[in-house]
């Protein structure tokens, strides 16, 4: 990446504001300019400033983040967005990243694991989370918490094999892979096409990544009684027969 040609009028900030802004620290935020995952900064004398491309830049990294990317994975996706991207067009690409997203997949010791499950987990307990994607372990010795980690901790003391718990797990991952690439296929051709397309105002920028994570409220909840209905068919068919 090249340093950028700053406007005049735009507000530039400093690194510690830039570090404050984005909830990151200015170790990491330096960190991160030195392996060219932002742009160098603007200097002017012995000062060095930051624009909103910056920003863009360093939210859209703390997302991939948040996703699991190790920084040589963060490298190679911004690697492929052009140079001259728009602040606009880096934040599409973070809400297209965070619009589904509950948050980043939080590390833990095993003590902190049992604090979180609220019980004592044996060897077999481990290995049975571990099988069901609820935990991955760590090279460090800890544990990151995947999304399915309260639920299959809830099936512990459900008095089924585990083999029938993974192909269950399996079935949902099958089928819940194949619709969010549908839903996505639909958001980025009707939702952020013509939404690319308009002129839009700064208060239409806001409100359509807030409509965004509202979007991805209402889309868990329709997963969720959309599953509900087609149970319910399939016992009615059942009783039918």
């Amino acid at each position: 990446m090249t340093a950028q040609q700053s406007d005049p009028s735009e507000v530039l900030l400093t690194v510690d504001e830039l570090a404050a802004a984005t909830g990151t620290t200015v170790r990491t935020t330096r960190y991160y300019a030195g392996l060219g995952l932002i742009p160098p900064p603007t200097r002017r004398g012995r000062m060095a400033f930051y624009s909103a491309e910056h920003r863009a830049r360093l939210e859209l990294v703390r997302a991939l983040q948040d996703h699991g990317f190790t920084l040589a994975a963060i490298e190679k996706y911004l690697s492929r967005i052009p140079e001259d991207a728009s602040v606009e067009d880096l934040a599409v690409q973070r809400v297209m990243l965070t619009s589904w997203k509950s948050g980043g997949h939080e590390e833990v010791t095993r003590r902190q694991l049992e604090t979180r499950a609220g019980r004592t987990l044996s060897a077999a307990d481990l290995e049975r989370l571990v099988a069901m994607t609820a935990i991955q372990p760590t090279d460090r010795g800890t544990f990151a918490l995947l999304p399915a980690f309260e639920v299959s901790v809830k099936s512990l003391d459900l008095d089924i094999p585990l083999d029938s718990l993974v192909s269950a797990g399996e079935a949902i991952t099958r089928h819940m892979d194949a619709l969010a690439d549908e839903l996505t296929a639909i958001l980025k051709d009707q939702v952020l096409a013509p939404y690319l397309d308009s002129d839009r105002t700064e208060a239409d920028k806001a409100r359509f990544e807030k409509t965004m994570s509202r979007l991805r409220q209402l889309t868990l909840e329709a997963v969720v009684s959309g599953f509900q209905r087609a149970a319910n068919q399939v016992i009615s068919r059942s009783l039918s027969r």
